[in-house]
């Protein structure tokens, strides 16, 4: 019986390579996002530390100077802050595109594989349409050798 060859096994192959490369490639955005909210976390921590450290100073006997320098340093956490949710929501955006080009990429390749399936069905009817076909002219065949004539 001879195999099975898909004539478009390229594309099949092209389309798969396409989804790993999407899979890699959501999995490098996620990285990225999970490294922008844990350093986002860390800014939300340090300013917390600061803020207790401000509050903590309002009960003791300390310069005016130093009074002034906390604040703009929890003044400069803020605008890390506000910086580092713009970088999280652009991240969280490349996440989702991602996810969509990945999405988009495992249809193509269940298409062509449904596609070649298709293709292999037939290809297993007309074998088996000749093998019967076949069979039944060695039944022929012996049948006229068996009854004499």
């Amino acid at each position: 019986m001879a195999a099975f060859r898909y004539a478009y096994q390229k594309i099949v192959d092209l389309k798969s390579s396409e989804k790993t490369q999407a899979e890699w490639q959501l999995s490098s955005a996620i990285g990225v996002l999970q490294a922008e909210e844990l350093s986002l976390s860390e800014l939300r921590t340090k300013r917390s530390e600061w803020e207790s450290k401000q509050h903590e100073s309002s009960h003791q006997a300390v310069s005016l100077a130093e009074l002034q320098l906390m604040q703009h340093y929890l003044e400069y956490l803020d605008s890390c802050i506000a910086s580092k949710l713009t970088d999280v929501r652009q991240a969280e955006r490349k996440v989702e595109s991602n996810r969509s080009n990945l999405a988009d990429r495992m249809k193509d390749e269940k298409v062509w594989l449904k596609a070649k399936e298709h293709a292999k069905d037939r290809f297993r009817h007309v074998m088996q349409i000749k093998e019967q076909n076949e069979l039944d002219e060695m039944a022929t065949v012996r049948f006229k050798v068996s009854v004499p004539s």
